[in-house]
């Protein structure tokens, strides 16, 4: 499974440890990627999705997926979000 968030595209980052001597040694950053089902109240139905406990949390505030996505520029989101976020645009304004 790639560590990489669904909706927002956060990924793996690389830097060092530095130890007390200053000592650069390499080391990887990963994002906390947690498999959650979201409901999506346009759309009707539960979508599973690998996404980053930040982005979790953000989805919360936001008032659900769909209030998430709606809100979020899609500059900031990745491709299958963004479909997402038309299937639930189109999906209000046939409504």
């Amino acid at each position: 499974m790639a560590r990489v968030c669904a909706l927002t595209g956060k990924k793996v980052q690389y830097g060092h440890n530095v130890s007390h001597s200053k000592r650069a040694t390499n080391r990887r950053f990963e994002p906390n990627i947690q498999k959650v089902r979201l409901d999506s109240e346009v759309l009707g139905q539960r979508i599973s999705l690998n996404i980053a406990a930040r982005t979790l949390r953000t989805v919360q505030k936001k008032g659900g997926l769909d209030g998430f996505l709606l809100g979020t520029d899609d500059r900031k989101l990745e491709p299958g979000a963004i479909r997402l976020k038309n299937k639930i645009r189109r999906k209000l304004g046939g409504a």
